[in-house]
């Protein structure tokens, strides 16, 4: 037998305000989703062994990497500053400037190779060259692996995590996996990319129109918005006439000694680029805005608008990110 339809009580206005209040019964919002660029945002930190992790901590903060135990990883690459430092070239263990301006360490782990030269693949392998640098640590791995054996400490961190102990090997691998856990997520261009499409204000969205339009792209890209490729400095003009000459302005060409890769550079990311100064590996941009000036006149020979210029410049400050938390 099909029961007649009855009409439901009609509920008082106290039981509707505390419905609303609770949220019982209404419509969840739609949960945006992620946008379809040639852009991409940063991955999650890669699931890592937390004693490892820690261990990275450690040493990336150990100034017995160096020969007179003065610099360590964080001398020259300061998380709370942008992950490099806010000179054009970071000082030696002897206080003398190294010759070419320190990357940011900040997502270094998403690059497709290390060193402006782009001469090593992995972290590690930056790692074992930079503590035996002449210019920068100065060290060499028997002296690190002596000293680190000979703090108690470090015998017992490395145990828990190293059968073996310390051994060079083992120190690069832990700075690396430390390094693999620096990473800015939550920018907010991330956001934006992850469907959040009113967090960008209209010129940041005109900005990052034009930053694809002029070709700024072709370069900049991935999920590290550069990165991941070489490129010669000074594709449409010569960036380095009537400049002083210096070896390190070779780039690539120092490790193939191929005259292709004469003036070549690995691209570097634009992530947290607003807080990278000064730029490029002769840190001759002191602003974003001159390298800004460079790559249009120099990398892709077109002048833009004073107002194309100004949006594009607003959408890379939305590349900063996060580190522990807080905004770069």
């Amino acid at each position: 037998m099909i029961r007649p339809l009855t009409r439901s009580p009609r509920p008082s206005p106290w039981a509707l305000g505390l419905a609303v209040a609770l949220g019982v019964g209404a419509a969840l919002p739609a949960v945006a989703a992620p946008l379809d660029e040639p852009l991409k945002p940063l991955p999650p930190v890669p699931p890592l062994d937390a004693a490892t992790v820690e261990l990275g901590r450690q040493l990336f903060n150990e100034k017995r990497l160096s020969v007179n135990d003065s610099l360590s990883c964080a001398s020259c690459h300061q998380l709370a500053t942008g992950g490099g430092d806010d000179k054009p070239f970071s000082l030696g263990f002897d206080g003398k400037p190294v010759k070419l301006n320190t990357p940011t360490v900040f997502n270094a782990s998403l690059n497709f190779k290390q060193f402006w030269d782009g001469r090593v693949d992995t972290l590690e392998a930056q790692i074992e060259q930079v503590v035996i640098s002449p210019v920068e640590m100065g060290s060499d791995w028997k002296t690190v692996v002596d000293n680190l054996t000979a703090m108690p400490q470090y015998q017992a961190a490395f145990s828990q995590v190293y059968p073996d102990g310390v051994t060079a090997a083992n120190v690069q691998n832990a700075l690396a996996t430390y390094e693999r856990t620096l990473l800015t997520p939550n920018s907010r261009f991330d956001q934006y990319l992850l469907g959040n499409t009113e967090i960008l204000t209209i010129e940041e969205k005109y900005g990052y129109q034009r930053f694809k339009e002029y070709g700024c792209i072709a370069c900049h890209q991935g999920m590290n918005i550069g990165g991941n490729m070489f490129q010669k400095f000074g594709v449409m003009d010569d960036y380095f006439k009537g400049r002083p000459p210096a070896g390190t302005d070779l780039g690539r060409y120092l490790v193939t000694h191929d005259e292709e890769d004469r003036n070549v550079f690995k691209v570097p990311s634009l992530r947290n680029v607003a807080v990278t100064a000064p730029y490029f590996h002769n840190a001759s941009a002191k602003t974003l805005e001159e390298a800004v000036d460079v790559m249009f006149t120099f990398q892709l020979g077109r002048v833009p608008s004073a107002e194309d210029k100004d949006q594009i410049i607003k959408f890379l400050k939305t590349l900063t990110g996060q580190w522990a938390g807080k905004p770069l």
